[in-house]
Formats: C-alpha cells, structure tokens, sequence
C-alpha cells in the first residue's frame, strides 16, 4: 500500500470524512458500532492495570467506547482541541463543564443572553451549591470588566446568542476573564464548529449539543466538551466517568455519519438564512431582523471579525405581539413549529413561550425577546419555498 497523505492536510470537508478514523482487523469502510456495555481482559493483571491507568484497554462504556473515541477524535480535528469528552445531550456537555470546576465559594461570571436551561444552571442550580453568579449584559464590556475585577473560577457565553443572535467579542471577553482566573466556557452551537473557533480566540473549552447541526437530522441527542487535554483529563472526565452522563455508542455512530455531510448541509442552510433574512428584513409587519451576515446587525462588524458565516438562524419580530407571532407561525405549511434547531427541516419557536418561556418578563426585554420574536432555524429546502411559505405567515398578519 502507497503512504497514505497526512489528514491534517486536508480541509475541512475531507477532514469530517477521513479524520479519526480506526478501523478493525475487519476493514470496513463504515465505522464499526460497538453495541457493548462492557469489555473482558486477557488476564486479571491486565483488568488491575487497566484501572490502575498502567494499561490502555477499554474497561466500561459509561469510561469510554471505541464508537465514541472515534467520534471525538473526529471533533477534536474540527475544532482544533487536544481532547473531547461527549455527553448524553446538550446540556449535559453545559452542566459538566460547569459543575466539574466549581466549588461553594466560587463566582462563576456569565452573559446574561443565554439558552432558557444554560441560564437556569447559572441562576438556579449554582447558587444552591453555594457558588455565587453574575450576569453581565454580553456587550457591555465595561460590566464584564467590572464583574471579571475579582477572582472568578468560570465564565460562560454564547455567540451568537439564542435567541436573538448577539455576537460577543470572545476575546477582549476571554482576556479578562483570564486576569480573573477563569476558565471560560463557550456554547458555539449556532456557530458551529465551521464558522467560529473560539479555543483560537481565547476560550479554554467550547461546549457543542450535537442534537443541532453535528447530527442536524433530528434523530439523536448528544453532546461535546472540548479543550485542551490537561483540563479534560483531570477536571472533565473524572467528573463524568463518575455521573454517567456519557453518550451511547449508537448515538455516536449515528453522528459519525452525520459528520460526514456537516460542511454541505451548514453551508446550504447558510446560504438559504442569508436569504431569507434579506426577505424579512423588507418584508410588511417585519418589525425588525436579527441576523449575523447582514449589515444591519448591531455587531455586524464584530461577527465579521470571529465568525466566517451568518449561519443558520434567524431571529425575527413580527407586529402585533403573540397574537402576531402566533397567527404568522400558524399561517405556515412547510415550515414545522419546533423548539429544535439546526436541523435539516426548517424550524420555527415563540421563545417567549417556550425556549425561554421561564425567565420573568423583565428579563425576557432586556434580551430583547420580545412576544412578537421569532427564532427561525432554517433549513435545506429551496430557499423560495421557504420564502412562499413565510409570505403565508405575513398575509396571516394582515388578516388578523
């Protein structure tokens, strides 16, 4: 056989194909699913150094699985991490990340823009434990200076922002965080790992729930936690080795093959959002339109900097409050209500009333979550489809 090229060679496209890949004495060309709970040793003393960490060999899913290891070794190549530790779903990957470094005593610094459960850790969850919080409007960076003006044991940001899409400068964030100690923890989920690298702005771990765009068909949940392998190895992993919050081998490879298709299904989506937005944005009873790639976003030029893509989500404000936003999605017929995102089929959810329904109403506005705000999470159908069917939703306006 010819030497085989380097697959750090590669780019990116290629590299979601061949990188990481292991596989048995068998030679498949799919990756092998190992559907076991367990493994067995050649001998008692090689069960003894597996546990003593003398002996590399697999002891028990819950620790580690050939399927997943190959997933990880995968997302490491994309993001560009020494390590990965996946988890059961989303929020798993959050909440570890978090409760594996803090102890009562601790502040943890957050932006206040933050999915309705991300922020329920960090204002209900923490404080319980006693680790004190702080939210810090994302781009005031005069109250991230002041909140980051004492010890800090962990940050945590999205960007963009769901549901509205703020773009946060992650790394004036990122270095003040640093002078306070923090190990800063970025959700780059509407990103996504082809559009935004934030362990290259700063950020020491970046949290991902696969369930979006990673597999993006709406079939399985997951999660990734990634950085550099120091901090996985002693802070991470003995925290989720001992919780069980790890990701099942089948839902692994399910995201394997997934990956494969990852940069042609993110930038078909990205085209049509750029689209779409641009009609929303001239569009009756249109209030106003949030997206990262047009020039009228209040970061625009930010998310120009660290982001090379608007991605795929829009947020939009339609006239007439709930009502409004409720006759528009109602009106729809190709586009499905769903609090999901990143998925191959288009979506659309009220946050108001259901990602974010949870937080008080003065929260709600100042994140700019209006009741007539819309998040549209758009997918791979022809982009004048999805266009036919929004004009569905802006006639529904005018008739109410």
């Amino acid at each position: 056989m010819t030497d085989q090229p380097d697959p750090k060679s590669f780019r990116p496209a290629t590299r979601l194909i061949n990188a990481g890949l292991e596989r048995t004495p068998y030679g498949e060309t799919s990756e092998a699913m190992f559907l076991t709970s367990g493994f067995v040793y050649d001998s008692a003393e090689q069960a003894e150094g597996t546990f003593t960490g003398d002996v590399s060999h697999y002891q028990y899913s819950r620790f580690g699985n050939p399927t997943t290891s190959n997933l990880e070794r995968r997302l490491c190549d994309l993001e560009g991490a020494e390590a990965c530790v996946l988890t059961a779903t989303g929020m798993g990957a959050v909440s570890s990340a978090l409760l594996a470094q803090v102890r009562a005593g601790d502040r943890v610094v957050a932006s206040r823009a933050l999915f309705g459960s991300c922020h329920w850790i960090v204002a209900e969850l923490l404080p319980r434990y006693g680790v004190e919080t702080i939210f810090v409007d994302g781009g005031d960076m005069a109250a991230w200076k002041d909140a980051l003006g004492k010890p800090t044991r962990a940050v945590l940001l999205e960007s963009p922002s769901n549901p509205m899409l703020d773009v946060l400068d992650i790394r004036m964030i990122c270095d003040l965080a640093h002078k306070a100690g923090a190990t800063v923890v970025v959700d780059n989920v509407f990103a996504t790992p082809l559009y935004q690298k934030p362990l290259e702005l700063g950020a020491d771990v970046v949290v991902y729930s696969c369930t979006k765009h990673i597999d993006g068909q709406g079939r399985v949940l997951g999660g990734a936690v990634l950085g550099n392998a120091k901090w996985i190895d002693e802070v991470l992993r003995p925290f989720t080795r001992n919780t069980g919050n790890s990701l099942s081998p089948f839902n692994a490879w399910v995201m394997l093959k997934s990956i494969e298709t990852l940069a042609l299904r993110v930038n078909a989506m990205t085209q049509n959002a750029a689209k779409v937005a641009d009609f929303l944005a001239e569009a009756p009873g249109i209030a106003r339109v949030f997206y990262p790639g047009r020039k009228d976003h209040p970061q625009y030029e930010l998310a120009k900097k660290q982001m090379s893509a608007g991605s795929t989500l829009v947020a939009f404000e339609v006239e007439g409050g709930k009502e409004g936003a409720f006759a528009f999605m109602n009106a729809l017929r190709l586009i499905s209500i769903s609090n999901n995102l990143g998925d191959a089929r288009s979506l659309v959810t009220h946050p108001a009333t259901t990602t974010h329904m949870k937080l008080a109403p003065e929260e709600r506005a100042r994140l700019g979550i209006t009741d007539g705000a819309i998040r549209f999470s758009v997918g791979l159908e022809d982009a004048d489809d999805l266009i036919d069917d929004l004009k569905r939703g802006i006639a529904a306006l005018g008739n109410r």
